[in-house]
């Protein structure tokens, strides 16, 4: 294409991938897109400090109002109605796929904007930063310092290359078998476990068992979306931020959320965190913003009570690390522990996964009581013999679909090791062969055809965070 039509040859095919969804919603897209996009040309055109908060607030309320109708409303009227007693009004909307996600992006824009950052005056390219469509539904979510600084080399120069043509590669097929071969596996047993009507027949190893396997699914697809979308852009030369760095290696739930889903952590530290004060107006206000930051990323995950009760529970956590973390180390000096040797390390990774795996109940259960039955169940029907018997068979996955999760489990976390060493594999297969890299790659696409799960008659099963 010549190189001024780039950008427009993107867009089409953005807004056709999502049109590809619905259609209709397309038009809310186009609001957010030429909402966000008015406002940052008025930023960068005023003077007065009065007039630019005033674009601010009109946007973020255009935008939040959407996000509310479309996603909040039901939840909040419901929420009211249960506790008054009287019945509001619901709506019966589709939720729009994505809809957090490309929102958060534009709003972050129009603020970088308004701190000071140069506006995009092409809306073409602003809008193909906004619906990019290998991140549009799903993240990461792009920061204009990155993806639009890329798209405007589009103009000038061929960003595609021979490098990011096989990295790309690679790194989608991973993504496809964290997807396909792993999370859509487990997912088999997490949902004949989890349905409301029979997960209290399940004991409680079997419980624990699928609270586990969800803890990776979510990981596995999450993050196969993730890589998915990295090497979809790579491929064209675009490099898109990372999501993910092997946050089930983590030693605590601070190192947790700077390794899980990294560009929404991002977004609630610069946008909402920094702004409330952060830790610069004491130890309260700043327990009080964690606490305020967390049970909004529960609520940004799902319009329901679980998933605010999981974002606190996870705030409630991070601030206890907070206030006992000096004190723990203070004794460790005092007696002259070593806490950061290999062993505790591991114990500390271990504990801390236990811990996010059940946090992670409230996320997938139905509700609140749902989720705390499931985790006292856990606890007190969990019997030592149901370790050695065959009660894992009884969750939905027979013994060759387990040995197929178990050995993609252990190439998975191979590869998160060595990527948490600092092991850059990309550019090791990159340095091979012309004819290993191919072969490599072959293989990789044979291995997800055979061993892919495609769901009930080859329909296809969404990704998780679609939803969100």
């Amino acid at each position: 294409m010549p190189r001024k039509a780039r950008v427009y040859l993107l867009l089409a095919a953005s807004l056709y991938f999502y049109m590809c969804w619905n259609i209709s919603y397309v038009a809310l897209l186009l609001i957010s897109i030429v909402v966000t996009y008015g406002a940052g040309i008025i930023l960068g055109n005023c003077e007065r400090e009065l007039d630019k908060k005033l674009t601010v607030a009109v946007s973020l309320i255009i935008n939040f109002g959407i996000l509310f109708v479309f996603k909040y409303f039901n939840f909040f009227t419901e929420s009211i109605s249960k506790i008054t007693h009287t019945d509001l009004p619901t709506v019966d909307f589709l939720l729009p796929v994505g809809i957090s996600f490309y929102t958060f992006q534009a709003v972050g824009y129009m603020i970088d904007v308004y701190r000071g950052e140069k506006p995009e005056k092409n809306l073409a390219r602003y809008a193909l930063f906004v619906s990019f469509f290998p991140q549009l539904v799903a993240g990461p979510i792009e920061r204009s310092k990155n993806l639009l600084a890329r798209l405007r080399r589009l103009d000038n120069e061929d960003l595609m290359n021979r490098e990011d043509l096989i990295k790309g590669i690679y790194t989608m097929l991973y993504g496809y078998f964290l997807k396909m071969i792993i999370a859509d596996r487990l997912a088999i047993a997490v949902d004949h476990v989890f349905n409301i009507s029979e997960y209290s027949s399940f004991n409680g190893f079997q419980l624990a068992i699928a609270a586990i396997f969800f803890s990776i699914q979510i990981y596995c697809d999450f993050a196969g979306y993730t890589y998915i979308a990295i090497g979809a852009a790579r491929v064209m030369g675009i490099k898109i931020c990372d999501n993910f760095n092997t946050p089930y290696l983590s030693v605590g739930i601070k190192d947790f959320w700077n390794r899980w889903h990294m560009s929404l952590t991002g977004w609630f530290r610069d946008y909402l965190y920094f702004p409330l004060g952060g830790s610069k107006k004491g130890k309260l206000r700043k327990y009080i913003n964690i606490m305020i930051v967390f049970v909004a990323s529960g609520l940004w995950h799902g319009a329901a009570w679980h998933f605010v009760a999981w974002g606190a529970l996870h705030g409630c956590l991070r601030v206890l690390e907070e206030a006992v973390t000096p004190f723990v180390r203070k004794c460790a000096e005092r007696f002259r522990w070593n806490i950061d040797t290999f062993a505790t390390r591991v114990l500390r990774i271990f504990v801390n996964f236990i811990v996010v795996t059940l946090l992670w109940i409230f996320f997938r259960a139905q509700s609140t009581g749902q989720a705390l039955h499931i985790i006292k169940l856990i606890f007190t029907s969990i019997k030592p013999w149901q370790f050695f018997n065959d009660s894992i068979l009884a969750i939905g996955l027979d013994t060759k679909e387990l040995n197929v999760a178990f050995i993609a489990l252990a190439f998975m976390t191979l590869i998160d090791v060595c990527k948490k060493k600092g092991r850059d594999i990309l550019s090791d297969l990159y340095r091979q062969n012309t004819w290993f890299m191919f072969l490599t790659i072959f293989v990789s696409i044979i291995l997800i055809v055979i061993f892919g799960i495609y769901g009930a008659e080859y329909d296809a099963t969404q990704f998780i965070y679609f939803q969100f």
